[in-house]
């Protein structure tokens, strides 16, 4: 059987590109010893933020007007914000009030799905589509064009050079962020605050900054993934729920790494391929088989986790601190 490896791949990074967005936000934030379970409900929101704003945009400019940078910088400015105000939602709960932020987590990810619901029928409503759906074509070529000579490199053009200027943002993301954690003082202290928060407090760190800062970046790097499923995978078409499981991928992706953003990078492309497999491998019309083959990440997360666990080296291991409240009156 003749497996289309120079048509799956592109595809496979295609699906990992909003995985390693979320993973890469994700292990900032539990670095810091926060554990938020809210990304899924990030990502929405910052897909559906960006969708409001290219929206607003189209309406208000003719296609022939449009300006590439605002094309590309309104979605963008307003996908950031609306991540940012998650993460400032998600911080201000479980570091000011400590709540549980598990159960924090999970509650802002029912609302993060709820407000892009909401906010997307309403401009479904707007239009008059007899679909359910808006398609944004014109801000999505925008975001989706490749570079300009990847047509003529063959093979190599198509598997490395096709793809829009946020996959590439997103892996740079991903090793700019491994280096400031391993490389750089704030990066150590990050790593400080998420092992043992009241040692940190006792060294002098400030402790809520850190958790505020690693948290509220995190969700606006997520955010972009949410962006980026919308404006260039789904080539500018927004429908109501679906982004199916990829925030929870993304999770999944923080423990399949060990919390080592830079792989992610390779690792997003593999959990991508799983995604897709199904598409190339026959299956027939036997749905179980196609919903098999869509729990591999998951599975795959279950093994690592379960080696990992077993060899009990404390690099492995998560943050010591993660998903528990400081409480500064207890040091």
């Amino acid at each position: 059987m003749f497996f289309d490896f120079a048509s799956f791949l592109p595809r496979a990074v295609m699906q990992g590109i909003p995985l390693l967005y979320g993973s890469t936000g994700e292990i900032l934030t539990e670095k810091s010893g926060n554990l938020n379970l809210g990304i899924p409900g990030i990502m929405y929101v910052g897909g559906i933020c960006g969708v409001v704003g290219a929206f607003f945009y189209e309406q208000a400019v003719p296609a022939a007007e449009m300006n590439g940078i605002l094309a590309i910088g309104i979605p963008m400015v307003c996908s950031l914000l609306g991540s940012l105000l998650m993460g400032l939602l998600y911080c201000l709960l479980t570091v000011t009030l400590r709540a549980n932020q598990n159960v924090t987590g999970l509650a802002m990810t029912t609302f993060g799905v709820g407000i892009g619901n909401f906010f997307g029928g309403s401009l479904i409503k707007l239009t008059g589509s007899e679909v359910p759906s808006i398609a944004l074509s014109t801000t999505s070529a925008y975001f989706s064009k490749s570079l300009p000579f990847a047509a003529k490199c063959g093979w190599f053009g198509q598997i490395f050079l096709s793809y829009g200027f946020l996959a590439y943002l997103a892996i740079l993301l991903a090793l700019l962020a491994s280096y400031f954690l391993k490389h750089t003082r704030p990066g150590l202290h990050l790593r400080a605050v998420g092992e043992s928060a009241s040692t940190a407090d006792a060294a002098g760190i400030n402790v809520t900054k850190y958790k505020y800062l690693a948290t509220c970046i995190g969700s606006m790097i997520a955010g972009l993934g949410g962006l980026y499923y919308v404006m260039d995978y789904a080539s500018g078409v927004w429908s109501n729920n679906a982004f199916g499981d990829r925030g929870w991928l993304a999770i999944a992706l923080v423990i399949f790494t060990i919390w080592r953003p830079n792989v992610s990078v390779l690792a997003s492309i593999l959990f991508g391929g799983f995604y897709i497999l199904y598409l190339y491998i026959p299956t027939g019309t036997n749905l179980a088989i196609k919903e098999l083959y869509k729990m591999l990440p998951y599975v795959v997360t279950l093994a690592v986790l379960i080696i990992v666990s077993l060899r009990k080296k404390r690099e492995d291991q998560p943050p010591a601190s993660l998903g528990l409240s400081f409480f500064r009156e207890e040091r």
